[in-house]
C-alpha cells in the first residue's frame, strides 16, 4: 500500500462503487481507500475509473481502516468474516449486505460495532433511498460519519429496530424493480397502442420523474394529487376504475408484504 488507509471496503460491486464515488466528491483522497476484491477485473476497473487502492486478499493496511464497508454476498460472508475479522477488529463496521442481522455480522467479526444498512440501486446515480440501523455500541460521532458517508448516495432514513428493515427492503430495497416493472408495462402499452417502445420508455420515465418530484415537493397527500388529475367519466378515472377492479392496489400491498417476509426469511438463513 502506497499510503494509509482510512476506509476499507470488502466487495467492490455497485454499491461499493456508488459509495465510494460519493466520497470521491466530498474530496476523500482515493488513495485512503482500499477495495478488497477477488476478481482482477473488478479490481482493475476500480483502480483505473477511481484511483482506489485495491487487493485481492488480506492485506495488512486493512488494520488502518476506522471504517469498513461490507459488501459481499449474504452468503459469502461467514468465510469473508473469517479471512478478515482480526484485521477489522478496531473499526467501526458498515454492512449492505441484504438480510444480514447485526446479531449474527457481530458474533462473526466479534465486535459489536455495526451500523447496518438497506440501499436500493438509484444510489448509482445520487438519487437511492438508504435505511439505517445501529447497535447501542455504535456513537452518536459514528451515526453521524456514517450519514456523511451515504449522503452523496441520495437521502437516508434511521430506524429505531432491526426489524424494521425487512419493511424498509420490501418498501424501498425493492422498489426500483416495481418502478422499472411498471415502466415495462406502459412501454407494451404503448406499443399496443400504436407508439414505438422507445416513445414508450420515454413517456413512462418522465411521467415517473415528473410524478414522483411533484410528491416530493407538494405539501398534499398522494391521495389529493391523484384526485386532482382523475375527473369522473374522464380517462384517468377510466384507468384507475379499471385497476381496482382488478384489484392492483391489494395485490401490489400483498406483495410488499411478501418481500417483507422474505427479507425475514433471508435473516434466519444468512445467519446460520
Amino acid at each position: 500500500m502506497s499510503t494509509s488507509i482510512d476506509i476499507a471496503f470488502i466487495g467492490g460491486g455497485n454499491m461499493a462503487t456508488a459509495i465510494i464515488g460519493g466520497l470521491l466528491r466530498q474530496g476523500r483522497a482515493p488513495t485512503s481507500i482500499l477495495v478488497i476484491d477477488p476478481v482482477a477485473d473488478q479490481r482493475a476497473r476500480l483502480h483505473q475509473s477511481l484511483g482506489v487502492q485495491t487487493a485481492e486478499g488480506p492485506e495488512p493496511a486493512l488494520s488502518q481502516a476506522t471504517t469498513v464497508v461490507w459488501a459481499v454476498k449474504p452468503q459469502q460472508f461467514k468465510d469473508a468474516a473469517l479471512t478478515y475479522a482480526a484485521l477489522t477488529a478496531q473499526a467501526l463496521h458498515y454492512s449492505v449486505m441484504a438480510g444480514l442481522r447485526t446479531n449474527d455480522i457481530a458474533r462473526l467479526l466479534g465486535t459489536p460495532r455495526i451500523v447496518r444498512a438497506m440501499p436500493n440501486t438509484p444510489a448509482l446515480v445520487g438519487q437511492g433511498m438508504t435505511g439505517l440501523y445501529a447497535r447501542a455500541e455504535v456513537t452518536v460521532r459514528e451515526r453521524e460519519a456514517i450519514q456523511e458517508m451515504v449522503s452523496p448516495t441520495g437521502q437516508s432514513m434511521w430506524v429505531q429496530q432491526e426489524a424494521d428493515l425487512d419493511a424498509v427492503t420490501a418498501l424501498s430495497g425493492s422498489g426500483p424493480a416495481y418502478v422499472f416493472y411498471f415502466i415495462e408495462a406502459m412501454m407494451q402499452a404503448a406499443q399496443d397502442m400504436g407508439l414505438s417502445a422507445e416513445q414508450g420508455r420515454r413517456l413512462a420515465v418522465a411521467t415517473f420523474s415528473g410524478a414522483t418530484a411533484l410528491a416530493a415537493q407538494s405539501p398534499d397527500e398522494p391521495s389529493v394529487l391523484r384526485e386532482r388529475v382523475t375527473s369522473k367519466g374522464g380517462t384517468t378515472y377510466a384507468a384507475l376504475s379499471s385497476m381496482e377492479a382488478a384489484g392492483i392496489k391489494a395485490a401490489f400491498v400483498t406483495a410488499m408484504r411478501a418481500a417483507q417476509k422474505r427479507a425475514g426469511e433471508l435473516g434466519d438463513e444468512f445467519g446460520r
